[in-house]
């Protein structure tokens, strides 16, 4: 029977090999010392490159980094994450206007005039990649975990990849063999976040209420201290600090002006 098309509900589609791969993620850290092949990297990324892509620009580029000396430098760049360094490979999911620039220019156009429209769509369509990427990886048995920290320095994580201007690393990606199985951290409730039809604003407290509680009932399970409004404290902590405040003014020296 094709994927997609198991019955259940009255013969109604509910569950897929994709569904179950995506219900099961959790973020893996540890790994094997099983290899990861290049073939391996090279298949799961020619389907992510299949990923949808705004007006067909294509505005990303992808580097596979397996040097263990650019791993450490990325690991101690992103606040001592030794995952980076442990991981079989680590890919870096960046936003790149370069092709585009060299298009422009060459039909009498100027990238010097672009504006949010253009960082907001060069960033998706490298994070439509990235989590692309990140499926076919969980479906061949790979793990792995995101790593948002590259934008805590911007400039020197592009200097240790190379990156040219009109490009950034959007995120990172660890990946590798298994070596552990977490338990998996809890979600809010699928009625608090999808919403029929229009928006339904009467969710709001109560959602954040009901999940503060749930996420900290997950972390004492797990032997982490958090408070008992585990998931609000902890968003108001970062977030209070403006964090990455730095990050604007870095992406306009490098060309990506997202006024």
């Amino acid at each position: 029977m094709p994927e997609g098309n198991s019955p259940a509900r009255g013969g109604v589609p509910t569950d897929s090999d994709t569904i179950r791969t995506l219900l099961n993620r959790r973020s893996i850290r540890k790994y094997t010392d099983r290899p990861v092949a290049d073939e391996t990297i090279e298949a799961l990324l020619r389907a992510a490159l299949r990923a949808p892509t705004s007006s067909n620009i294509q505005s990303y580029s992808v580097i596979v980094v397996r040097d263990q000396d650019t791993k450490d430098k990325l690991s101690l760049l992103t606040g001592k994450q030794r995952h980076i360094a442990d991981c079989g490979v680590f890919l870096a999911f960046c936003a790149d206007l370069t092709r585009i620039s060299w298009a422009m220019d060459k039909n009498g156009a100027s990238i010097a005039d672009n504006n949010l429209e253009l960082f907001l769509v060069s960033s998706i369509d490298a994070a439509l990649v990235g989590m692309s990427a990140y499926l076919a990886a969980e479906s061949v048995g790979l793990s792995g975990v995101m790593i948002g920290a590259v934008r805590n320095k911007p400039e020197e994580v592009a200097q240790v990849l190379g990156l040219p201007r009109l490009s950034y690393c959007v995120f990172g990606m660890c990946l590798g063999w298994p070596a552990e199985a977490p338990q998996q951290k809890p979600r809010m409730a699928y009625d608090d976040v999808v919403h029929d039809e229009r928006y339904d604003a009467d969710k709001v407290k109560k959602a954040v209420a009901d999940y503060d509680r749930e996420l900290a009932r997950h972390y004492e399970s797990i032997g982490k201290a958090t408070t008992p409004d585990s998931w609000s404290h902890d968003v108001a902590a970062k977030f209070g600090a403006r964090p990455r405040d730095d990050l604007r003014p870095v992406l306009k020296a490098r060309g990506i002006d997202c006024r």
